[in-house]
């Protein structure tokens, strides 16, 4: 059984070292996105602060609208740091792509034209992150090798289940093979839990999202172009806003999803402070009708079921933002580990395949040399 699953785990490790180090360098880059948009371009992702107070909604949106005039808001992220400038998601009209846009909260001010959603660099490195730039596709492939992630992990702590015997052994004056061997049996034992939580949440994501476009679009139905507004121009999204605390005691919100085709509602995402830790800001959410305002409908995952919050809680433990800096520095590293993985074990492969081609030529002389002049 041992053997198989070794063959099974160097297989999988060769065919997906070059896309999981892609996967796993990208997002162990990604932990600290904000902080590298921040030292890249500063004055477009943070504001002054200095006392002031948020302006209301309804003339930041009428700012944006007179801005913008041939976009629509689709999305508004409202985040719970404060220095963060707000970020505004576009789509233009007569087009199904998204834009964004960055917005200072307490003056108004436009921070940054309209951009794709890969073009600035963490961006781009997110979009390389989940889909390899292929779009949808993309998504399948991502998945694939995030299942690998999850089942070299599982693999390797199975032919390795005895590690506490040497867990920490590394034969510093053996021969490089056997130091590597201990290094990759080490480093992978130490990894494989949190990659597989990594690679588990991040297939989930990408398996859903990708049924949901199958699903949505398998009869041929292209994705809606923006023709005009989908919302009144009569609501007040600020009083929209100050109804989800009426709705979800102690709400935040975090996020607003805005009407992106026809019949879609305007949707409130948000905190509402939870003991869990794993609970993720945007967990608990609000619904109104975007014609009349009407209360839709409204979850709070405090009083949801154990399933909802299993699911809600891989936005954490995705990104590692669970317990502060602490967490993060600690996926940003394990994220690292598969460079480590793949050199060690891709030298491990070459000298255990040279050694039984040496072996196999060593027989193959000893039958020559044994065979009848």
């Amino acid at each position: 059984m041992n053997k198989i699953l070794f063959k099974l785990h160097g297989w999988m490790a060769l065919i997906a070292f070059m896309p999981l180090l892609v996967i796993c360098l990208t997002g162990s880059i990604l932990v600290f996105k904000h902080e590298i948009d921040s030292a890249l371009m500063q004055d477009k992702v943070r504001v002054e602060v200095d006392g002031r107070q948020r302006m209301s909604l309804d003339t930041l949106l009428g700012n944006v609208n007179r801005s913008f005039p041939e976009y629509e808001v689709v999305g508004w992220t409202l985040f719970q740091d404060n220095g963060r400038a707000d970020q505004v998601f576009l789509m233009p009209h007569g087009s199904s792509d998204w834009f964004y846009t960055l917005l200072n909260p307490y003056s108004g001010e436009i921070l940054a034209q309209p951009q794709n959603l890969t073009h600035y660099l963490t961006d781009w490195l997110l979009e390389l992150h989940y889909t390899f730039l292929l779009d949808d596709a993309g998504l399948a492939i991502t998945s694939v090798f995030s299942v690998l992630l999850c089942l070299l992990g599982l693999t390797g702590l199975i032919l390795y289940r005895k590690f506490w015997k040497n867990f920490f052994t590394l034969r510093w004056n053996a021969r490089l093979m056997v130091y590597f061997s201990d290094l990759h049996k080490m480093t992978g034992v130490i990894a494989s839990p949190i990659l597989f939580i990594v690679g588990f949440t991040g297939a989930w994501w990408n398996v859903t999202h990708f049924a949901y476009e199958l699903r949505e679009h398998m009869d041929g139905k292209e994705h809606y172009a923006m023709e005009k507004r989908l919302y009144s121009d009569e609501l007040s999204l600020q009083a929209l806003h100050d109804r989800t605390a009426e709705k979800v005691r102690g709400f935040e919100p975090t996020y607003v999803t805005m009407p992106w085709e026809p019949g879609v509602n305007i949707t409130f995402w948000g905190d509402v402070h939870s003991d869990n830790p794993l609970l993720s800001q945007y967990a608990s959410n609000v619904s109104f009708n975007a014609q009349n305002g009407e209360f839709m409908a409204a979850s709070d995952i405090r009083t949801a079921g154990l399933g909802a919050k299993i699911v809600d809680s891989y936005r954490r433990l995705h990104f590692g933002d669970f317990a502060g800096l602490a967490s993060r520095v600690l996926w940003c590293v394990v994220g690292l580990s598969p460079l480590l993985l793949s050199v060690t074990g891709l030298y491990l492969w070459y000298r255990r395949r040279e050694k039984r081609r040496a072996a196999r030529i060593k027989r193959r002389n000893k039958r020559l040399d044994a065979a009848p002049a």
